[in-house]
């Protein structure tokens, strides 16, 4: 296959958001175990509501610190220092002896992982081909739902282990390798981002490194392309601007698409979902093995749903479709969900408790084929290299600062409103269907220079030596296809 090359590097990188799932859903699990529990005395509403807002609070630090840090660093070497903290995150986490330690490592794995969910898609998007960035795209959100259905599998099967302490330590054990693979992948083989690579002057290391990612293309077209993308990286970085406030005047219709596509994740109340269905489950009745075992299956719903949808959709019914589609459906399961809960909840009818439980799995394989494959590499392919790493950090922060509140709020609505939480999310992704409908323009298979037209920006031509054409400015970027 002429793209494995890319393909494969992207696969490694994912690593990052598969530690994003695992650590994400492993806390899940854990505040499920009556173990747990009992170990860390009872812990309030507001306590067991702080394990998972506390690390998304992380999550939103880790974001700010892209902000400040990952361009100076560079996408690698700035992922390497991810992978030290959420090893060490997680290690403190395996070893706490008390509900404080516990969340102190739940705020380091969570301000690593912050950082690499933010990062990963930049890297993927600037080293992936156009016609197939929206599947390589597509591999950090099979990533993330990888994680998280390990991590439930892995809470559930140590839910037969004798109680105590190993019921719950074991599987957050289970997450320490995974950053240490990740940083001896990061400073082995994979390669450094090309883009920044040409933003930073050190073209004969990038030309290297383009020629061998783009192996599908002959070497005139490897040099047509390469030509195009040095002009335009050129041209927008005499544009470069230190000033958030000239950059939004600039490049405001780009860093709305960024920045509201994120928070996009956070009010379709998928974080709410994941986490707290183990308390849903319970009020319907069911037992703490067969909890953890819904929640696995659950997990797997959702990975399989990116699996099978990243091979299809993105780069060919494409990222506007794919999420008009997804808010559809959420839409229409939280409404069902609410419903069926309502109605059925507090009874013993056992059928209709059936019913409730198919609406959050209905909505879990919405979600994820739908619109977890496409946000964040969308978010990061619209913006210029100039801002891509600090409006996605930006982006990132925003995400995780709406998904604190969200999720802080969660035991508690779901104790005085119940069911109709999911109205919020509901109204939510209404105003969203709006705004993708008018704002957010299709980027399927456009170079990520070309994608620049989309937004009526200038988009440089080249020469046929490669010099950027000043006596003539075209609105796009036309790059011939390889033919077989």
């Amino acid at each position: 296959m002429r793209d494995m090359y890319p393909i494969l590097v992207a696969a490694f990188a994912c690593l990052g958001t598969f530690l994003y799932g695992v650590d994400t859903g492993i806390a899940t699990t854990t505040i499920a175990h009556p173990s747990w529990v009992a170990y860390m005395k009872n812990p309030s509403n507001g306590l067991t509501g702080s394990v998972a807002a506390i690390y998304i609070a992380g999550e939103a630090i880790g974001a700010v610190s892209q902000i400040l840090f990952a361009d100076r660093l560079g996408r690698l070497r700035f992922m390497q220092l991810q992978c030290v903290l959420v090893t060490i995150g997680c290690a403190i986490q395996t070893g706490s002896v008390n509900i404080g330690m516990f969340l102190a490592g739940r705020v380091l794995a969570g301000i690593a992982v912050g950082a690499l969910s933010g990062t990963v898609p930049v890297y993927l998007s600037e080293i992936s081909p156009p016609r197939i960035r929206g599947m390589i795209g597509g591999l950090n959100g099979a990533g993330l739902a990888a994680g998280t259905m390990v991590s439930n599998w892995l809470g559930f099967a140590c839910g037969y282990a004798p109680y105590g302490p190993v019921q719950w330590r074991l599987p957050l054990a289970l997450q320490i390798p995974w950053g240490i693979i990740l940083f001896i992948g990061l400073v082995t083989f994979m390669p450094q981002s090309p883009r920044q690579l040409i933003q930073r002057g050190q073209l004969e290391e990038a030309q290297a490194v383009f020629t061998r990612i783009r192996s599908d293309l002959l070497s005139d077209e490897v040099h047509g392309e390469f030509a195009l993308m040095k002009a335009q990286i050129e041209f927008e970085k005499q544009r470069e601007i230190p000033s958030w406030k000239e950059m939004w005047r600039v490049y405001r219709h780009r860093i709305f698409v960024s920045v509201s596509v994120q928070i996009l994740t956070a009010v379709t109340g998928v974080n709410v979902v994941q986490y707290y269905q183990t308390s849903l489950y319970k009020s319907l009745g069911i037992t703490s093995n067969t909890v953890l075992a819904l929640a696995a299956v659950w997990g797997t719903c959702a990975f399989l749903a990116t699996a099978i949808s990243i091979i299809f959709l993105p780069d060919r019914w494409g990222r506007r479709k794919m999420l008009l589609a997804g808010m559809a459906w959420v839409i229409w399961t939280e409404v069902y969900s609410a419903i069926m809960q309502w109605k059925f909840q507090h009874t013993d009818n056992k059928v209709g408790k059936g019913f409730a439980l198919l609406g959050i799995y209905l909505f879990v394989v919405g979600y994820y084929c739908l619109i977890n494959p496409v946000t964040w590499i969308y978010g990061a392919e619209v913006l210029p290299i100039s801002i891509r790493s600090r409006v996605m950090g930006l982006a990132a922060t925003c995400h995780y600062v709406v998904n604190v509140g969200i999720t802080e709020a969660g035991p508690s609505a779901f104790a005085k409103i119940g069911q109709n939480y999911y109205y919020v999310f509901v109204g939510c992704c209404a105003v969203y269907s709006v705004i993708i409908y008018f704002y957010y323009p299709e980027t399927k298979q456009k170079t990520l220079e070309g994608i620049a037209a989309a937004f009526g920006d200038h988009v440089v031509n080249v020469k046929e030596d490669g010099e950027p054409d000043n006596t003539e400015q075209k609105p796009a970027i036309t790059i011939p296809e390889h033919v077989e």
